[in-house]
């Protein structure tokens, strides 16, 4: 390995993601020599494989949801059916253009940007195409990839993951989702929206498992009402290739059979061989230990995004960048509060949250300690206009702050960001029903349940 003594980088970035190049946006504008080292694309699976393109995906379900409902109100127009390949296109274009814009972004933040598989070589370096690359401090962000069972084997025809679902070349009659979490009930909603008979096998008591289970419940009420089939507290036994497609086995005897079956189990973190542990850094199941700055048992050593064990989102691998290099750059930083990041499934209908659940909040504070107040979007005008069913739930502790928001809606995701502010900030309900919401809106749901909560509900039915 030749040596490359010409420069020592402050930094050395392993992972072009979310969090990698959050990372090195951040420490070159506060002046440090960064490198920033991708064996595929910029941007990562949230860009090319993930966030991006499967939003893409939803929306063009959407669109076909809404044209096929059109007369419902008063417009009128014919559903034809999906071009995939116009489909793609849209969702390539998509892609695209945020792909060249993030490369022009770094580039002009002077980024020594480097294409070629990285691998640690000692807690200052990075070897990568023949050269050794220098740092004083090295970040690791080499993100994660779909995961799979013990001897379920995806052969991206009949078994695939979610990325080789973003690239089908055509809509299944039918499907089954193994796996009732996020990237799950996605897949699940994009597919009956473009035509498809979708059934998810889900081994826990709910879709959505780790939501609040009222927010899980409503979840499951609009997907029965759309059609979406689901085996819940069903562990997966196997399965076999049909003339026509897979049959997959459940533990208690049931058998479903469709054309197609998407893997969707989860992401496991893309650390083996990469020599992190050669480095002496601290390691477990795959993932890379670190503290509450998201520093390593090496020193010099810092790890972000899904390769560490916290929440498996875009936005804190960006949150986590940023973090690594304003310490890296002897700034003050403050942990960050992974109960106070927002959650968004983009299915339909969304499911939104940030804080904790309300049996959370009951094993941390006591059962007589915590207060809910739900509004029904019902009583909302905007919702009615939309037609769209689904609730805001509150978490309070008695006579203190709002410690949970959690919503199911269209378009709840967009009232993600006033709920992350009522949270983070400790809002008590009485605060927040003084603000003034404008009507007609879906945000002044949320209004709306914190002054139920605060006592004064006001379009609630009692």
């Amino acid at each position: 390995m030749a040596n490359d003594a010409s420069t020592v980088f402050d930094v050395v970035i392993l992972g072009g993601g979310s969090g990698g190049y959050a990372a090195a946006l951040r420490a070159a504008q506060l002046g440090l020599q960064v490198a920033l080292i991708e064996k595929n694309k910029l941007g990562g699976t949230c860009l090319h494989q993930g966030c991006i393109p499967t939003k893409a995906l939803l929306h063009a379900g959407e669109v076909a949801d809404q044209t096929r409902e059109a007369a419902g109100f008063g417009v009128k127009a014919v559903f034809e059916g999906i071009d995939i390949n116009a489909v793609h296109a849209y969702k390539d274009g998509v892609v695209s253009g945020l792909y060249k814009g993030l490369q022009g972004l770094v580039a002009s933040r002077k980024i020594t940007y480097i294409e070629g598989e990285g691998r640690l070589s000692s807690p200052t370096s990075v070897d990568v195409n023949g050269q050794r690359i220098t740092g004083r401090h090295v970040v690791l962000a080499t993100g994660s990839v779909p995961k799979s069972l013990p001897g379920l084997a995806i052969d991206g025809n009949r078994v695939i993951s979610s990325d080789h679902a973003l690239t089908l070349d055509r809509v299944p009659k039918s499907a089954i989702v193994l796996g009732g979490g996020v990237i799950g009930v996605e897949f699940a909603s994009v597919w009956k929206s473009f035509g498809a008979e979708v059934t998810i096998i889900e081994a826990l008591p709910h879709l959505a498992p780790l939501e609040d289970e009222n927010s899980s419940k409503l979840l499951e009420r609009a997907f029965r009402k759309r059609g979406i089939k689901f085996e819940l507290g069903a562990r997966f036994a196997g399965v076999e290739y049909t003339e026509t497609g897979v049959r997959a086995s459940l533990e208690n005897g049931k058998q479903v059979e469709a054309e197609l079956m998407l893997v969707a189990v989860g992401r496991g973190p893309v650390s083996s061989g990469l020599g992190y542990e050669e480095a002496g850094v601290a390691m477990d199941r795959g993932y890379v230990l670190v503290d509450e700055y998201c520093q390593t048992n090496v020193p010099t050593i810092s790890a972000v995004g899904d390769l560490i064990p916290t929440l498996q989102l875009a936005h804190v691998g960006f949150a986590e960048g940023i973090l690594v290099a304003e310490r890296i750059a002897g700034l003050k930083v403050v942990p960050i509060d992974y109960d106070g990041v927002p959650r968004v499934t983009y299915c339909n209908p969304e499911v939104a949250s940030v804080g904790i659940t309300e049996a959370k909040a009951k094993e941390l504070y006591g059962d007589d300690k915590v207060v809910t107040a739900k509004f029904n979007l019902a009583g909302n005008g905007k919702s009615k206009i939309l037609k769209t069913a689904g609730e805001i739930k509150l978490v309070q502790v008695k006579d203190g702050a709002v410690v949970g928001v959690h919503m199911v809606g269209e378009r709840m995701g967009e009232q993600v960001g006033e709920a992350q502010l009522i949270y983070n900030w400790e809002a008590l309900p009485a605060e927040v029903a003084q603000l003034i919401h404008a009507h007609p809106t879906q945000n002044e749901a949320l209004g709306e349940a914190h002054l139920a909560l605060a006592g004064k509900p006001l379009h609630n039915h009692d």
